[in-house]
């Protein structure tokens, strides 16, 4: 999908446009051959950079080319809604020599919806330092909100827990900490990006875009600690249930094998007493039956106020 957006200097206002000219941009979604090609053509950007902006797998970094410079960053994604399942895509940003922007992404982000709604404070098609910086900003802004909802999902999960520790229970627990693992990776990939882009060596940066990258830095690196603590949190909420479990297990075996020797004691002596051979004076007593009950019960009562003492029933 290939969308052009241009800020009117007119109105100041974002809008989209037919025609690729000088200071617009150009967001491809899954981009098609046909407008790689036009796209490739109309801002003289190698084809095959755009191409490999659409491996999932393409790490986060900055490359400079003879005619643009392309910053990839990790993104988050909402995968499964009710799950708060995330994972992460790169973003490809071009900023070519002869003023055009170009963002290649593989997925359809929200990250970008708030620039083309005019949300954003300042946004210039023609700033494209300004835009790339806004958008590093933005990318921070949402790692933040979806740690929120990651955490938020843990403690409710914790909750759970306490009540029903199911193995099921566990294995949510462990992709949501494979969430963590996808941010702390590329929040850590895209922090090398940000301090390189503070040297002020790849692009120029103009005034205010330094205290915005500054705001874009501290934000990422706030995502950083917050996913390494909620992963901390998560593994040894993960470790202290798992030996909940294992222990529960143990609780129930433990019983099962003392239920078993009890209730093996009356079987032990009816099979005794019921072999073909005389039982004596009990075999002559009218009330043989019962009495070898008693003896039984009294027996396997006996057994189970032992086991209960040594806190093995």
């Amino acid at each position: 999908m290939l969308k052009i957006y241009k800020t009117s200097t007119v109105e100041k206002k974002t809008k989209k446009v037919k025609k690729m000219t000088t200071d617009c941009w150009i967001d491809l979604i899954v981009p098609t051959t046909d407008e790689i090609d036009k796209v490739a053509t109309r801002t003289g950007v190698d084809k095959d950079l755009i191409l490999k902006l659409l491996d999932t797998d393409e790490l986060p970094r900055v490359e400079q080319e003879d005619c643009a410079t392309l910053i990839v960053i990790d993104i988050p994604y909402l995968e499964e809604k009710a799950e708060h399942k995330y994972k992460t895509y790169p973003l490809g940003i071009i900023i070519t020599n002869n003023n055009y922007i170009i963002t290649v992404s593989v997925k359809k982000t929200t990250i970008l919806n708030d620039f083309k709604r005019n949300i954003v404070k300042d946004f210039r098609t023609a700033k494209k330092t300004r835009f790339l910086i806004q958008i590093l900003l933005k990318s921070a802004s949402n790692y933040l909100k979806a740690l929120k909802e990651v955490n938020n999902d843990i403690e409710a999960k914790e909750r759970v827990l306490k009540k029903s520790t199911e193995n099921k229970d566990l294995v949510e627990l462990l992709e949501t900490e494979k969430t963590l693992v996808y941010f702390m990776t590329s929040l850590k990939a895209n922090d090398a990006v940000l301090e390189k882009l503070a040297k002020g060596i790849v692009l120029p940066l103009y005034e205010g875009d330094l205290d915005l990258l500054e705001d874009a830095i501290i934000e990422n690196k706030q995502a950083i600690e917050m996913a390494g603590i909620y992963r901390d949190i998560l593994s040894s909420i993960t470790d202290t249930y798992a030996t909940i479990i294992s222990n529960n297990l143990n609780i129930a075996m433990k019983f099962l094998a003392a239920a078993t020797i009890v209730l093996s004691i009356p079987t032990m002596i009816s099979s005794f007493l019921g072999m073909n051979v005389p039982l004596g004076a009990i075999g002559k007593v009218n009330n043989a039956f019962v009495i070898i009950i008693s003896l039984a019960v009294i027996v396997s009562l006996i057994v189970a106020l032992l086991l209960k003492r040594k806190n093995m029933l």
